[in-house]
């Protein structure tokens, strides 16, 4: 099965990435990184006007609708230019309000949140114990796991921990706040909001992944070593094409997952990705020798992103786990048909209209 991007999809990925190398993203991701988001949100809102942040509300609320396909496309750029924020989550947030069905509590969130007028902060069970960037954010939304389940607006958070990414300020959410919502309905609309969590950090952990591939190939032909450039090498040629390959297979695993947005495949898409990115921090940091390990090269940006994404929102063991849940219920439901067979390698567009 081959996934080909419509015109349309190629122009949007193209439009996102001419807006971010305009933009001067490592300046903003520093910013971030000492406690000044101005620069970042700048960002973000004009990320707003290419419609990133709609593809998770409905059209009820000014946004685009459901486009989990396109969300894809656009969190490979943004981890593609290290874009600092937390974006997985008000992604999420957004998917998580919409899935509850109330009016009132969705006009008050989402038209905002499309606008990109409004970043949230997002704490629900399968995020970890901390919450991302609640200090910038506008709104910690925070779904407590019980009977009843609870959707809450925190009044605040706890103080901002240090982070294997500096970029990712990380705070316990504070006690108390407002309850929105509370029932069954919650805890339904919180795991459809961490799958798309999950498929929103496999595809930005794809982008820091190939970002870094493309920045060691670089480097690995401008290096000399011995009078010719490290690139020439043959292990070193070896280490960027297992980097390759880990990516390019882990690409697929992110755009199938995004047309079934089953849980169990977007498990494996961002065990894959994650992975994948991973390995591709270790051999950017390894070709790149003593200067790798400098914070005042951009590289850094990358390579301290790649541990934490594999990990947020589903550890790769967590994960597989996952998989093999849904491998047992598909299992008992009898074979599937999308494997192989006649037209299994039939080209697959992305847009569903």
């Amino acid at each position: 099965m081959r996934f080909l991007p419509t015109d349309e999809q190629r122009a949007f990925v193209g439009s996102l990435d001419a807006l971010l190398a305009a933009a001067d993203t490592p300046a903003a991701a520093r910013a971030w990184a000492a406690g000044d988001p101005s620069p970042g949100r700048a960002r973000g809102a004009r990320l707003a006007g290419s419609g990133v942040w709609a593809g998770g509300v409905g059209v009820a609320y000014e946004g685009a609708g459901a486009l989990p396909l396109e969300l894809v496309l656009a969190f490979v750029e943004l981890g593609r230019h290290a874009v600092p924020g937390p974006l997985v989550e008000t992604v999420a947030g957004a998917v998580l309000v919409a899935a509850l069905d109330e009016p009132v509590l969705g006009k008050r969130l989402l038209p905002a949140i499309a606008s990109g007028d409004l970043l949230v902060s997002l704490h629900a069970p399968g995020a970890g114990p901390y919450a991302l960037d609640a200090d910038a954010a506008d709104r910690l939304l925070v779904v407590d796991a019980g009977e009843p389940t609870v959707l809450r607006l925190a009044a605040g958070h706890g103080p901002v921990r240090a982070s294997v990414d500096p970029v990712r300020r990380l705070a316990v959410p504070g006690a108390g706040g407002e309850v929105v919502s509370a029932g069954p309905a919650v805890a339904t609309a919180a795991r459809r909001a961490a799958d798309w969590a999950r498929l929103a950090t496999a595809a930005q952990a794809l982008g820091v992944g190939l970002a870094l591939l493309e920045r060691t190939v670089a480097y690995a032909g401008q290096r000399t070593q011995f009078g010719a450039p490290i690139g020439s090498f043959q292990a070193v040629k070896h280490r960027l094409a297992d980097t390759l390959i880990a990516l390019e297979f882990a690409r697929p695993r992110v755009h199938g997952a995004a047309l079934t947005l089953a849980s169990a495949d977007v498990a494996a898409a961002k065990t894959a990705a994650g992975e994948a990115a991973y390995a591709a921090a270790r051999t950017a940091l390894q070709l790149h020798g003593a200067v790798g390990y400098t914070d005042e090269l951009d590289l850094s940006l990358w390579l301290r992103k790649a541990r934490p994404l594999r990990d947020a929102w589903g550890t790769p063991s967590q994960c597989r786990a996952a998989v093999l849940e849904g491998s047992a219920h598909a299992g008992s439901a009898g074979a599937g048909s999308a494997g192989g067979g006649p037209g299994g390698d039939r080209p697959v567009r992305f847009s569903r209209l």
